[in-house]
Order: C-alpha cells, then structure tokens, then sequence
C-alpha cells in the first residue's frame, strides 16, 4: 500500500515537529472506537484514559514507539489499551497481524503483540510462527482458529483500515488519545504530555 512509506517516514518527522494531537471529541467515529470492546485490549476497567493505538509490526516508528508508550501506560496505571491492527507494509505485515489476532482466541495477543514489536527480522512465517511459540502460544490451535474465524479477523483488518482513513490518519504509527488523535512516534515524555492533555480536554468537557 501506498501507506508504506507513510508510516515509516510521517512518524518520525512529526515526532520533533508536530503540536501533540488535535481535538477530535466531537468525532463519532472516535467515540466508537474508544468505545469498542471487540478489539484486544488490556487495562484497568475503570480507567479514565482509553488509548486506541493503530499500528504495523513492520512499521519501524511504531517499533520506537512502543516501549515510551509502554512505560508510560505503566507508570500511569489509569491507562486502557485498544490494539487495531492496521497493517500497511505488506503481506508480511497482514500475515503477523492475523497470527496476532488469532492468538487473541488463546489469550495470547498481548504477549504475540510485544515479541512482534521486538523481533528484528524479516517477518516471514517461520519467524512469525517462531514468535508466536515463544510467546506461549500453542501453533496448532492457533492455526485452527486462524482459519475458523477469518472472516472476523478480516473484518477487524478491514475495520481498522476504515477507522483509521475516517480519521485522517496518514499512516502509522496513529493514537487516539481519549479525545485526542495524535499522529507519529512520540518519546515517553511526549505520550506522558499526550494523556495529560487528553484528560485537560476531557475535563473541559465534562465542566
């Protein structure tokens, strides 16, 4: 896809350039997404900050990314996660994504999620399903349910790449932030700066 170069390039021009976010709290399309509870996702349910990331295992800002987005996902700890697949380098990249997907039936997403993120080779199947055993999925069962539920993988591939065009979002790495769509890799101060202003918004809103 044409997102390729995009997502390689966008992330980390915008990540020393850009103004953090801008305010989409009056976009339906984002109050869906923040809404959604089909997606993987990991947190406190109570939280007051839900983080809807859009990304590409073969993407490399969302490979600098992930750990600052991590670590200040931790260190906050009001903080929900929403992982969307968005897989715009490739075949490679769909096939990781719905290994991933796919382990999610086993309760394995969060653990494939990481290794992938991590893993500095080619993604080819055999490193994939290497990833995959190593993060302590079971292969077999993963393959089953790859096929039995394809079409709900495809649909939630497809699903991403439409929320993430109504968007506007040029490619990945992309965060909604709550109320706030940021676009590119941020450092940990910049996610930290990001949920902050994210709860300003919110606050404003609700006041």
């Amino acid at each position: 896809m044409a997102l390729a170069g995009a997502g390689a390039g966008v992330g980390a021009f915008l990540r020393s350039t850009a103004p953090i976010g801008r305010d989409v709290s009056r976009n339906q399309i984002a109050q869906r997404i923040l809404s959604d509870r089909g997606s993987p996702q990991f947190g406190p349910a109570e939280a007051d900050l839900v983080v809807a990331v859009f990304s590409d295992y073969q993407c490399p800002a969302c490979r600098f990314a992930e750990p600052a987005l991590l670590e200040a996902i931790a260190s906050d700890a009001r903080v929900r996660i929403i992982y969307r697949d968005w897989p715009v380098f490739g075949a490679r990249s769909e096939q990781a994504a719905r290994v991933a997907l796919a382990a999610h039936y086993q309760g394995k997403y969060e653990a494939v999620h990481h290794l992938l993120m991590v893993e500095p080779s080619h993604l080819g199947d055999g490193v994939v399903r290497e990833i995959a055993e190593r993060a302590g999925a079971d292969w077999a069962r993963l393959e089953q349910d790859m096929s039995a539920h394809e079409s709900a993988i495809s649909a939630a591939i497809n699903q991403s790449g439409w929320d993430a065009f109504s968007l506007s979002l040029p490619g990945t790495p992309g965060y909604l932030i709550g109320p706030l769509l940021v676009v590119g890799a941020q450092t940990l101060s910049g996610f930290r700066g990001a949920f902050g202003k994210a709860r300003d918004i919110t606050r404003g809103e609700d006041g």
